[in-house]
């Protein structure tokens, strides 16, 4: 129920240097192409940023804007906000 950094996800997947996360963000992505076209939470929302504490990289809103989900600045509150909602929205749906 909790999420969990870019690199504590690939250490569980006992992914290896080189580009471990670039890996995990391009599986991540892929994910949300497959989330949002069958229409659940986005689940790549519990990956978040070590820069960024509580809230995912920059490329996760991107691929957002791509798939038509997400409008606004991914660097802005709109941002956190869409996070925060596909988060509870992950949570809630894979719970029960």
């Amino acid at each position: 129920g909790n999420p969990t950094t870019y690199r504590e996800l690939a250490d569980r997947l006992g992914l290896e240097p080189p580009n471990t996360i670039h890996r995990i963000t391009a599986a991540l992505e892929s994910l949300m192409e497959d989330d949002v076209a069958a229409g659940r939470p986005i689940l790549s929302a519990i990956c978040v940023s070590k820069m960024r504490p509580g809230i995912p990289a920059r490329g996760f809103f991107l691929a957002a804007q791509a798939l038509g989900v997400f409008t606004g600045d991914p660097t802005g509150p709109e941002a956190r906000a869409f996070h925060a909602l596909q988060l509870q929205r992950v949570l809630s749906f894979y719970r029960g």
